[in-house]
């Protein structure tokens, strides 16, 4: 039987007071937050939002735990915005959508940093290790939200931002799974020319296997679906699941999987991290019922119950709705078993 777990994308919304105590502190716009080496009345402020998202997640009832990532203001440019060799430039469009984060220009060689793993640490404390779940941005998600000054070639940039993560990932405490959010694939997907979709796949496995081996890695993809081509050669690095997004096209992940295969495993995007509107538990339920319904060559050992995407664009009032939501969603599935 499939077992399922109720877990999110993290890159959450920053509390309400949290982000009054911050414009107090700082007299800050958006950009005007993070750049790693923050006052300790700053930190401390982020140290109670993000003890706090943790104990919504369990009381939730989540099965899966994350950080937080309310620090990261640049969303999934955050690793890179706060690193020593990079400097942030001009406002940039995150996607297509209505925010923005500051342009990370590498200029020099992406050496260890930690960042990370810090938040990790410090969200050990509250979640215990069969519980917690890490977040990075996918390497080449990470390699398209950037600018290039330094290396000079885009497979040499690709091969770069891969090993920086990867040595970001080998200094996390232990955690259950690592979710790598890879949007990009969708919206600004690798050709097949000049073996761009394979070095993709390469640089995600580099990533994958740089956690241990109790740790399940999601490749979490959103805002559409992939191409074939790029969800074939996907599917040959070595991770665990792969995520589909059935708020936003349900139709042509289906196919995907139904024509193609997939994962043992698979996140499914059944709560829409954008809209507002709140789904009730049952219907996230019979969402998970209709896509194992119909994927019937597939026998998933693991099916991760998600956001499609990440949650910072909610109000925190009804983000905390949809935890509730979720969790709840999979005790009704245990109670049908």
């Amino acid at each position: 039987m499939t077992e399922r777990v109720a877990t999110t994308p993290g890159v959450f919304p920053l509390p309400d007071w949290a982000k009054d105590d911050l414009a107090d502190l700082k007299g800050h716009q958006k950009h005007d937050l993070i750049d790693g080496d923050e006052d300790e009345e700053v930190v401390a402020v982020y140290d109670r939002a993000r003890e706090e998202v943790i104990s919504r997640q369990q009381d939730a009832g989540l099965d899966r735990t994350v950080e937080g990532q309310l620090r990261w203001d640049d969303m999934l440019a955050h690793p890179l915005a706060v690193h020593d060799a990079v400097e942030t430039r001009g406002i940039v469009r995150y996607y297509d959508n209505n925010n923005f984060y500051r342009d990370p220009v590498v200029t020099g060689d992406l050496t260890f940093d930690g960042d990370i793993a810090g938040e990790l640490e410090s969200a050990s404390e509250f979640v215990d290790a069969d519980e917690l779940q890490a977040v990075l941005p996918g390497p080449y998600s990470l390699s398209d939200l950037a600018t290039d000054e330094h290396y000079g070639d885009e497979a040499d940039f690709l091969d770069a931002i891969a090993d920086f993560l990867a040595g970001e990932a080998e200094a996390f405490p232990e955690v259950e799974t690592l979710f790598l959010l890879e949007p990009s694939l969708v919206e600004n997907p690798p050709s097949d020319e000049d073996d761009e979709d394979e070095r993709a796949s390469e640089a995600v496995d580099t990533v994958a296997g740089a956690v241990g081996d109790g740790t399940d890695v999601v490749v979490q993809t959103y805002w559409g679906a992939l191409d074939e081509k790029v969800h074939a050669h996907l599917l040959d690095a070595d991770f665990d699941a792969l995520g589909y997004d059935f708020v936003s096209n349900s139709e042509d992940n289906l196919y995907n999987i139904n024509e193609y295969g997939t994962k043992d495993s698979i996140a499914a995007g059944v709560v829409d991290g954008q809209n507002t509107l709140v789904e009730d538990p049952e219907t996230i339920a019979e969402r998970a019922d209709w896509l194992e319904e119909n994927t019937p060559a597939a026998e998933f050992e693991t099916l991760y119950l998600t956001p499609n995407t990440e949650s910072f664009y909610l109000p925190y009032s009804t983000f905390r709705e949809k935890l509730a939501a979720l969790g709840e969603a999979t005790d009704i599935a245990e109670v049908k078993a």
